[in-house]
């Protein structure tokens, strides 16, 4: 559905992108994670044909992004951080200025309009003025202009930022009925939300993709970098001294147990490495009685630290002063590339 081949994305002397390749395969969600200035927004706006790339490729369902950029972008359906509302306009007014600009055809604009209005639930509001809506119902309408044309590709920045409770569980369900009948890229700072909503997780970090894969993919992956013991014992410096220097073994600690004569113990270990049977073989040597051992629970959160942990500070996307959008750099399509 989309491949991003050698993507690289230059500011000047900084890389924002840097040689990212990824597909995306039709009707999944996928989650788009990263830390702040990993390039994840401007990766999203060049797969869009918001703005131009340097090097590589872009593929939209069988269509290259700088070749043929009207029919790839007749593919995808945009919702930016910001929904792109004109908020003089009622919520019906703008989804019918929104269906021109998407060249939906007269005949079908009205049926378009009913379907998406039922699909975002904003039956309620579609006669009201965009200013006087809440940023629920705001988001909304920006998620309905995006499935105007019906395009087979979703993309969504951050779709629940400032939403309370009760509007990102709305807005996630909404987001998962979309699976199926379109593939949908989600970028959001909210590690639970990716977990629950996506199928897939793409994490990339100074513009390289450095981990994919399903989240349950991705936990069994680092599963083995953490292991829990219990142990008899009341000397937690000679435990700590007996499980340190083996292979594998990165950090050691150890706390006093539940009951008396107990030792919880945590291990960190090297990325892929099983160090169960060492740990096992030097406890029996020692005389130390293991009463437990697993291998630590891994949530998205923890792998997200671990994959993004050797990459320190915040580099921005681009440059302090940079145009966010350089007109040499625009994507043909003007402001039908924005919708």
């Amino acid at each position: 559905m989309i491949e991003v081949r050698d993507l690289v994305k230059r500011y000047g002397d900084h890389v924002a992108v840097d040689h990212l390749s990824f597909t995306v395969e039709k009707g999944q969600i996928y989650g788009f994670l990263g830390p702040n200035g990993a390039g994840k927004s401007t990766t999203m706006n060049i797969m869009t044909g918001y703005i131009g790339l340097t090097e590589g490729d872009v593929i939209v369902n069988g269509h290259n992004i700088v070749e043929e950029p009207e029919a790839a972008k007749r593919c995808i359906g945009y919702l930016p951080e910001i929904p792109p509302l004109y908020t003089d306009m009622t919520v019906t007014e703008y989804l019918r200025f929104a269906a021109q600009l998407k060249k939906v055809p007269k005949g079908e604009r009205a049926e378009q309009l009913r379907r998406v209005v039922e699909l975002t639930h904003i039956e309620d509001v579609q006669h009201r003025l965009i200013k006087n809506l809440s940023k629920g119902y705001r988001q909304r309408v920006g998620l309905a202009q995006a499935l105007l044309g019906f395009p087979e590709v979703i993309i969504l920045d951050e779709p629940t930022v400032g939403l309370d409770p009760k509007q990102i569980i709305e807005i996630r369900d909404l987001i998962r009925s979309l699976s199926g009948d379109h593939t949908v890229i989600l970028s959001s700072h909210i590690l639970s939300e990716v977990q629950e909503v996506c199928d897939q997780v793409l994490i990339i970090n100074h513009g390289k993709l450095i981990a994919s894969g399903s989240p349950a993919e991705l936990e069994e992956k680092l599963a083995g970098t953490t292991l829990s013991l219990t142990v008899k014992g009341d000397d937690p410096r000679a435990v700590e001294a007996l499980l340190s220097p083996l292979d594998g073994v990165t950090a050691v600690t150890v706390a006093p147990g539940a009951d008396p004569g107990e030792l919880d113990v945590r291990l960190s270990c090297a990325r892929g490495r099983d160090v169960r049977e060492a740990v096992s073989s030097a406890c029996i040597s020692a005389g130390v009685p293991i009463l437990m051992m697993k291998n630590g629970d891994v949530s998205l959160e923890q792998i997200f630290l671990e994959v993004t942990s050797d990459e320190t500070g915040e580099s921005p996307e681009q440059p302090a002063g940079a145009d966010e959008t350089p007109d040499a750099d625009r994507a043909d399509g003007g402001e039908e590339g924005q919708q």
